[in-house]
């Protein structure tokens, strides 16, 4: 997930040994996107089953020591419904994304599947030659949800502008955009 969101990632981080898996805690992962590197996201497995608040913000206060804005966190169950109240106040008041994946979601690269296209994240300048082509405003773009499990892979979130390659039987391929709400 990480490599398709333009992280740097090494070999041995996509392939971790067997041997090396003595504790969910030592899987952390710290990356830096590769075309700006001010741009870093930590990736967390908790040790417990059950994922509470002041875990959250042991991992924010991590976060705030590399200055990073954004992190990812692998649960083995569902986390406490004040967790997920604690995500959504850090989200807002420290500017900083934090994401929560299932184990089980994450099993399965749902990208690869042959009934999902590729989607392309467009960047602002892509965005903004995109609508001034078809002279157009962001708000008359199709929709995709920020809950959807492709928008959830890709770490969309609100404004951003994806481009999506499908075949085609009579053109070959068909392409159109859709914005994230």
């Amino acid at each position: 997930m990480l490599s398709d969101r333009e992280y740097i990632i090494t070999a041995y981080e996509q392939e971790y040994p067997r041997e090396s898996f003595v504790s969910r805690e030592n899987l952390t992962m710290y990356c830096v996107k590769k075309d700006d590197p001010t741009d870093s996201i930590y990736v967390f497995f908790p040790d417990t089953p059950k994922v509470g608040v002041t875990q959250i913000k042991k991992y924010v206060d991590i976060m705030k020591d590399r200055q990073a804005n954004r992190a990812i966190i692998v649960v083995q169950q569902n986390i406490t419904p004040f967790a997920k109240q604690a995500l959504a106040e850090f989200s807002q008041e420290k500017k900083i994304t934090l994401e929560q994946f299932n184990e089980a979601e994450l099993l399965v690269n749902i990208t690869h599947h042959q009934l999902v296209p590729k989607h392309i994240l467009l960047t602002k300048e892509e965005k903004l030659e995109l609508l001034t082509r078809y002279k157009m405003k962001e708000s008359q773009l199709p929709r995709i949800q920020t809950n959807d499990p492709v928008a959830r892979y890709y770490g969309l979130s609100r404004g951003h502008v994806v481009k999506i390659v499908r075949p085609s039987e009579t053109a070959g391929r068909y392409i159109t955009y859709r914005l994230c709400v």
